[in-house]
């Protein structure tokens, strides 16, 4: 059973659900102050911040949502693009009351939280950028089946599996603890991070229906994702931005991306792998607070 997630003060998170945007999304919000968004990637949940947010929630209202189609959130039987993700997350802070406010994404998260930037500037105050590559800007080259990719972390093979249809589905179909078991551990620089309790919340709503099949959408919408980033970046973030990398997986890249689309853009790289709230919550926490709180 997953660990019930807790606040700086040790009381139980705020579950609820809203339904914005054509979806049924759920969240849970946690502390007091100006709000602080954070987006989970693939293949996790909002479970996925779960160490982060006591740290933060001392100082601010943390609000953890699970995007369309993960989690406990609705599984649509499209909108996985990028944009429109990113307007279930602005509809979604513009029903909890948040004109504005601070946007953390990693991964696939950081992509949502890129596009949402892009789409409402005025309403992201800072955008931390962690551990992704957008589609049209890196994520491609990184899939090739090249001998340099395999021999390094730069082969992310599974961008062109998921892009397939319906096979993804038929292979990992009653195999997701085995599966993403290895997947996630394998992109961990301690894999021993990664807690029997995570592992089995993930694979509690990848099993579900519809689960695999909403994780596939959002590769397979990997063009029109390209085609919007493309146009996007011809006109530049303002606010600051942080670039937020593992050493171990994409490190600078994040960097190298963030400075095609924004201007004022700080960098850091923690000596971890890919998952950093699972491997180093505390030093991922305070990097974060540093950065908002300046």
């Amino acid at each position: 059973m997953a660990q019930q997630i807790k606040d700086h003060n040790g009381e139980h998170v705020i579950h609820g659900r809203e339904t914005v945007n054509g979806v049924r999304l759920h969240y849970y919000t946690a502390g007091q102050g100006e709000p602080v968004v954070l987006l989970h990637g693939v293949p996790k949940t909002s479970y996925y911040w779960r160490n982060v947010v006591p740290k933060l929630s001392g100082n601010y209202t943390v609000v953890v949502p699970d995007l369309r189609g993960f989690g406990d959130s609705g599984r649509t039987l499209d909108g996985y693009d990028m944009p429109n993700m990113a307007e279930d997350i602005a509809q979604l802070m513009t029903a909890l009351g948040h004109e504005t406010f601070y946007l953390v994404g990693e991964d696939w998260g950081a992509a949502v939280a890129y596009a949402l930037t892009a789409k409402y500037p005025e309403r992201v105050k800072k955008l931390v950028y962690q551990e992704m590559l957008l589609p049209g800007f890196g994520l491609e080259e990184w899939s090739h089946l090249t001998l340099e990719n395999v021999k390094t972390n730069h082969w992310i093979w599974h961008i062109n599996f998921y892009n397939v249809r319906d096979f993804p589905e038929l292979l990992i179909s009653g195999r997701e603890k085995a599966y993403f078991s290895h997947f996630i551990r394998h992109e961990c620089y301690d894999p021993t991070a990664i807690t029997e309790e995570a592992i089995d919340e993930y694979v509690r709503c990848y099993s579900a229906p519809g689960g695999l099949r909403s994780m596939f959408e959002v590769y397979r919408a990997t063009f029109q994702d390209a085609e919007f980033f493309l146009e996007a970046s011809k006109t530049k973030l303002q606010m600051p931005v942080l670039a937020l990398g593992s050493k171990y997986f994409i490190a600078e890249e994040c960097t190298r991306e963030m400075n095609l689309v924004a201007e004022h853009v700080e960098e850091v790289i923690l000596p971890w792998g890919h998952q950093l709230a699972e491997e180093c919550p505390e030093e991922l926490s305070r990097v974060l607070l540093d950065f908002i709180g300046k």
